[in-house]
């Protein structure tokens, strides 16, 4: 298996040249430097969430569209199979379960947040929900000028076009699954 820093470097690569887009082109687009963009596609350097973030949403494009592969008729996720993306310095942990689809309009994650970590989310595009499913701790939400406790069991919905925050309080490991649906698919990828 081609470790996921790879594919997104490749992936990048073919995205942009398919669009006839330089490097500058890009890194006015997203934000994220010519000089980060071309060690990403070169896979020298394994890019944090945040900087995936901007690239996605300056592009147009869903998060998985950076990491898929070739599409088959059943897919299993099993979580020798999953490789993450960390930030917070590994508290805070994305496993890419499956990717965007024109089909289905949406990407699905395991999501690990370890006690006292918070992580801030940059605004997704106009039209992106997220559905969040916890499983296991404490889930806190902040949306806008709100919080929401979303205890294991519980799941929550809403529209991601502006900041929003996770943070895990609790003594336990915060994990749940989140599903990210794009209302636009026409505009993913």
């Amino acid at each position: 298996m081609e470790p996921i820093h790879k594919k997104v470097g490749k992936n990048l690569h073919a995205i942009r040249k398919s669009r006839g887009l330089s490097l500058d082109n890009v890194a006015e687009m997203t934000g994220v430097s010519k000089a980060m963009l071309g060690q990403i596609e070169r896979g020298d350097s394994n890019p944090t969430i945040s900087v995936l973030w901007r690239i996605v949403n300056g592009l147009g494009i869903s998060f998985t569209t950076l990491i898929e592969e070739v599409d088959s008729d059943v897919t299993i996720a099993t979580p020798g199979d999953l490789e993450s993306f960390a930030e917070e310095e590994g508290a805070y942990r994305t496993f890419p379960l499956f990717p965007y689809r024109l089909r289905n309009k949406f990407e699905s994650y395991l999501v690990v947040i370890e006690p006292g970590c918070e992580h801030v989310s940059e605004p997704h595009n106009d039209g992106v929900e997220e559905y969040l499913f916890v499983q296991q701790g404490v889930l806190e939400l902040e949306h806008g000028d709100e919080r929401y406790e979303v205890p294991a069991g519980s799941a929550v919905h809403f529209h991601a076009n502006r900041p929003h925050t996770y943070r895990n309080h609790g003594e336990e490991t915060a994990k749940f699954f989140a599903v990210i649906f794009y209302a636009d698919a026409a505009a993913r990828g």
